[in-house]
């Protein structure tokens, strides 16, 4: 296993250095005339980024928290950058082949330097010069009539030598680049314009905080008296090195802001411990809701300390259901611990939150990942309430997170059970979203069926 393990982490190592290469040679090598500082700049910046990344992702291990917060803004920024990048660059590759027929005509063959049109424009003798001309016919060549030169002037001993005369002579123009390095440099400025672009985007949706969503839910066995119920559905804060107590402060207000029933924590809030992040949790004391704020684990709790945060999410007044159940107005509200941890002696118990409640009352289920909706099924839970995909976070991660999960995001039915999955309201690595923007989804209850 330890093998397989290596193997694997080596096989990674080796296709970040094989991608880390391929952006090296099309956005320095391929953009700069040669060796010099151009060039040096872009290597040592090809060598630390992914460096700087790598300390990153292995620095919850490796770092005390203070470093890592140094460490992930550059780390995880440039894993975003450096896939889009990869995707922008290998899109120019169709381009390439276009634009070089484009500049045809226009610049030498591959290779050569073309004639600077300065040279031609305001300078005839030096164009006249450059211009091929007829090759004359071998022969003697006849001397050219002009004055008779004066003999060099002998030199006195001990006399200061006459200085020479200074000949005016206009510099060089630096050679035009070649159609390969012109074409080199805009597949390479447009490649990474639109990278930054759409990093910088997706950063800024993440850091603005959340957008409110709205979707009702009918159940059939909800009574009239609950019809309306609102519950504040949100997952996936990650509170981290990055997203701290500003974050979640954000998050409060927009739930507050919404005036829900009941508040319905799913899991991964943190990335790390109670003791480095307990500040940053610190605003959930203020969220508000008639019925009550309640939270489930997700399996980044499990690699953070789940039972110090379970004590901690208790003291800022969130009830947590560990395999629990509380009766609400017209339905069940049950939760359930995450897969995770079956590692850690706390494994999901459907039964001892499902198994003795009134089979002819309403139930929604917590659980933080939504392949645990063919448990749910089992037990005829009407509404599970989901997250843990951040529905892809990062295109093409989407098309990684549907293979992996029955539902990515949004709404989905599976037998009489519906489950809903958040896309999450905050982002783990990188802190930039595309393609799956943040949110914090005000889930309404509905009596009968649509």
């Amino acid at each position: 296993m330890v093998i397989l393990i290596g193997a694997a982490l080596l096989l990674v190592l080796a296709l970040l250095g094989l991608a880390h290469w391929y952006l090296w040679r099309r956005l320095v090598r391929d953009t700069t005339r040669g060796p010099g500082p151009a060039r040096t700049l872009g290597t040592a910046f090809f060598v630390a980024a992914p460096v700087l990344m790598l300390a990153a992702f292995a620095g919850s291990r490796a770092f005390p928290f203070g470093v890592l917060r140094v460490v992930a803004w550059p780390g995880y920024l440039w894993a975003a950058l450096a896939l889009y990048l990869l995707l922008a660059v290998a899109l120019g590759e169709l381009l390439r082949p276009l634009l070089f027929r484009v500049m045809r005509g226009r610049y030498g063959r591959e290779g050569e330097e073309t004639v600077p049109v300065a040279a031609a424009v305001g300078a005839p003798e030096e164009a006249e010069r450059a211009a091929p001309g007829p090759v004359p016919a071998p022969g003697p060549v006849p001397a050219a009539p002009g004055p008779v030169r004066a003999p060099d002037p002998v030199p006195v001993p001990g006399a200061t030598p006459a200085p020479e005369p200074v000949r005016d002579q206009a510099p060089r123009p630096a050679p035009a680049p070649s159609r390969r390095l012109f074409v080199s440099r805009i597949v390479g400025g447009a490649a990474g314009a639109a990278a930054l672009g759409t990093v910088g985007r997706g950063a800024y949706g993440v850091l603005r905080g959340p957008r409110l969503k709205h979707v009702t839910i009918p159940l059939a066995k909800l009574p009239r008296s609950a019809h309306g119920f609102r519950i504040a559905v949100v997952s996936d804060i990650h509170l981290g090195p990055i997203l701290g107590h500003a974050h979640t402060r954000r998050i409060v207000d927009t739930i507050n802001g919404a005036q829900p029933d009941a508040v319905a924590v799913v899991g991964d809030l943190v990335d790390g411990s109670v003791a480095e992040l307990g500040h940053a949790a610190q605003p959930l004391s203020d969220l508000r809701a008639r019925h009550g704020a309640y939270f489930v684990t997700g399996n980044h709790e499990y690699y953070s300390g789940a039972d110090e945060w379970i004590d901690e999410v208790r003291e800022l007044g969130l009830r947590p259901l560990e395999n629990a159940r509380v009766e609400l107005p017209g339905f069940d509200l049950a939760g359930v611990n995450d897969i995770s941890g079956e590692d850690h002696h706390a494994a999901p118990d459907y039964d001892k939150a499902l198994g003795d409640r009134d089979p002819a009352r309403a139930s929604v289920l917590m659980a933080h990942q939504p392949v645990m909706i063919h448990e749910a099924v089992e037990h005829h839970v009407d509404l599970q309430l989901s997250g843990h995909t951040h529905g892809g976070q990062l295109f093409p991660g989407n098309l990684l997170a549907r293979a992996a999960n029955p539902t990515v995001a949004g709404l989905d039915h599976y037998g009489d059970t519906t489950l809903y999955v958040t896309r999450g309201a905050g982002a783990w690595g990188p802190p930039v979203r595309v393609g799956a923007p943040s949110d914090i989804t005000v889930v309404t209850l509905a009596a009968g069926r649509a």
